[in-house]
């Protein structure tokens, strides 16, 4: 399969019109917002298929296969950029910090970026500014591109409903974020979520991590864990054609009885009638 790299921080790419994809089924080791400014089709993204139309903004991680399929003819603005890129943006390092782990773990949740009615209406502006000075090349037309970026990037972070607990938005704590980034990246390997694993991997002990989480975070590590989980099991029901029994397999519970058991336990209703009820809305 191929794989694309980016070798400078950032990268503004305008494609179309087009009628196929250019790259194909392929990979990358960066990340990249694609932002549909005509057109109709389907995006692929691992396991998961949903349509695009204009306004359509997607954010595929680092690792993540990839594919446009285009129906009607289609105009496609690509926003690439890697690691460095966030590093060097500004907002303060707990910003930062907290922007990356969202980025990192966009994956978990599929679809178009854009969940707010004011963002909907927001962003095309933002969108047409950019490809204004990518186009046209005004005075100081890559100070402005790299500002609106950044704009896009927070816009985007927003939008996307990772479970960041509430009490951490006024922390300067940035060890904090190590742990979640660290559950959130193991979170389809149960063994290491144990207390015991996690408390070893940070050097820090049990009962010094369970008050440090909980003070830092407003919950519990296990009641974080087991919501977090759920969430992306949700996902999984309403973006894939999984199984119930594979999206159990692919989180670590045991069986689908299982999942059924504590699905039902802390959201009132088992995952397939949760499924077919969100389907009716």
């Amino acid at each position: 399969m191929k794989k694309d790299h980016l070798l400078q921080p950032f990268e503004l790419v305008l494609r179309g019109p087009m009628d196929s994809c250019p790259r194909g089924e392929h990979a990358h080791s960066f990340f990249e917002m694609i932002y549909v400014v005509a057109g109709t089709g389907r995006q692929h993204v691992n396991e998961v298929s949903l349509p695009y139309h204009p306004g359509s903004l997607f954010l595929v991680a680092p690792g993540d296969v990839h594919l446009l399929e285009v129906e009607t003819m289609s105009r496609i603005l690509f926003i690439r950029f890697n690691p460095l890129f966030i590093q060097s943006s500004g907002g303060g390092q707990v910003l930062r910090a907290q922007l990356e782990m969202i980025l990192n773990n966009s994956r978990h949740e599929p679809g178009c970026l854009l969940k707010t009615d004011s963002d909907k209406k927001y962003v095309p502006h933002l969108m047409n500014m950019l490809m204004d000075e990518h186009q046209k090349g005004h005075l100081y037309h890559r100070e402005l591109i790299n500002q609106l970026v950044n704009t896009l990037l927070l816009v985007v972070a927003r939008n996307i409903s990772q479970p960041l607990p509430t009490a951490m938005v006024e922390t300067s704590e940035l060890r904090i974020h190590d742990i979640l980034r660290y559950i959130q990246t193991n979170i389809h390997t149960p063994h290491q979520l144990r207390a015991e694993v996690i408390s070893e991997h940070f050097q820090i002990s049990e009962t010094y991590l369970g008050r440090y989480f909980k003070k830092h975070a407003g919950e519990t590590l296990q009641q974080y864990i087991t919501n977090y989980r759920l969430q992306l099991v949700e996902n999984r029901l309403l973006h894939s054609s999984m199984r119930i029994g594979e999206i159990a397999d692919e989180f670590g519970f045991t069986d689908k009885s299982h999942l059924n058991r504590i699905f039902k336990k802390y959201r009132g209703t088992n995952p397939s009638d949760f499924k077919q009820r969100c389907a009716l809305r």
